[in-house]
């Protein structure tokens, strides 16, 4: 692997990437492999100094609104029913926390297994692509809990840890620089917090490398699910056995940087400066500019990493590529480093 970067501030990607049409026409194991070195180079030339596989082989084309982020990690559970009839869909509509969607993920029947889910051939498949240093992304347990239908545990804490110890058996076999949990509905459900911190650092505890938690308020079709503000989060964040949080701040408002700094001191910052909701590519001074403005406020070191807001799996590739060149010239610029990439219109 490839000795750490020497800025202060590390580019990095959320993790997916759009998938590209020639893959979905044509999917094959080859074709899959192909892509995924394509995503990577794509990565490298822009000067990301953390790159991610662009999760192309999640990618469900019967669910593209969470774009594999949920089923492909349910469906192939033990203890776990992927067809859903009509009762279920009923039962699902009465979860207040879950409206935006319309049908479970699957309906939970038995106790969790791993069933078929082999997390570590993923990893090792992508990892053979890069010599770059590399983040692996799982959906963490609150969010996987919080679309399943449970009609065997007694409570979603229960739950939760049953897929937190199916995630943690898996993820202690994977030998990524950074490994990635990512949760997009504990945002808006901060009240969960005291059952979901503890299956959250079940995973949380198995991570081997650097260990990271992306947040953000949801990204389907472009718009925003959860409503909240980081103030509310941070007695949850501060609970976590985590190194860095990978958090949605392009798109908030300037104003929610501020209560960023009771944010526990050994948690650092991973700092959104790119707005995937948002078709115009940054400039690298807008860029540098949102993180001038943050560390101003949250003071120099506690900025360990800037990056997209979430995944750019819903932009045209052409749009992500130029927003990632943005990301690593606006960093740059920041920290007077030479300009190796420029924003090109």
């Amino acid at each position: 692997m490839s000795p750490p970067a020497p800025s202060r501030i590390l580019t990095t990607v959320v993790g997916s990437y759009p998938v590209p049409d020639w893959l979905a026409a044509l999917p094959s194991q080859q074709a899959l492999i192909d892509a995924t070195s394509v995503v990577f180079k794509t990565q490298e030339l822009a000067g990301i100094d953390v790159v991610a596989d662009g999760e192309l082989y999640r990618f469900d084309i019967n669910h593209p609104d969470t774009n594999g982020m949920i089923e492909y990690f349910v469906r192939p559970l033990g203890g776990v029913r992927s067809q859903i009839g009509r009762d279920d869909i009923e039962a699902f509509s009465k979860i207040e926390a879950m409206k935006f969607r319309s049908r479970p993920a699957a309906v939970v029947e038995g106790p969790i297994t791993p069933g078929t889910l082999d997390l570590v051939s993923d990893f090792q498949r992508a990892r053979a692509l890069t010599r770059q240093r590399m983040k692996f992304t799982v959906t963490g347990p609150h969010m996987l809990t919080k679309t399943l239908l449970d009609r065997q545990s007694s409570s979603r804490g229960e739950l939760a840890m049953a897929l937190a110890r199916v995630l943690a058996g898996q993820i202690a076999l994977i030998d990524a620089d950074v490994i990635q949990l990512d949760e997009a509905n504990i945002t808006g459900s901060p009240e969960d917090a005291s059952w979901a911190v503890p299956a959250l650092n079940h995973v949380l505890d198995a991570i081997r490398g650097e260990k990271a938690l992306h947040l953000c308020f949801g990204n389907y079709g472009g718009q925003t699910i959860q409503q909240g503000n980081w103030k509310r989060l941070i007695q949850f964040m501060n609970q976590l056995h985590v190194d860095h949080v990978v958090l949605e701040m392009a798109r908030r408002e300037p104003s929610e940087i501020e209560p960023l700094r009771d944010l526990d001191s050994r948690i650092g910052i991973g700092l959104g400066v790119i707005d995937i909701k948002s078709t115009i590519v940054e400039s690298a001074e807008a860029v540098a500019r949102r993180i001038e403005t943050a560390e101003k406020i949250l003071g120099k070191g506690r900025i360990r990493y800037v990056h997209p807001d979430c995944g750019f799996w819903m932009l045209k590739r052409s749009v992500a590529d130029r927003k990632m060149r943005a990301l690593v010239a606006g960093r740059n610029r920041y920290l007077g480093l030479p300009a190796d990439t420029e924003a090109r219109d």
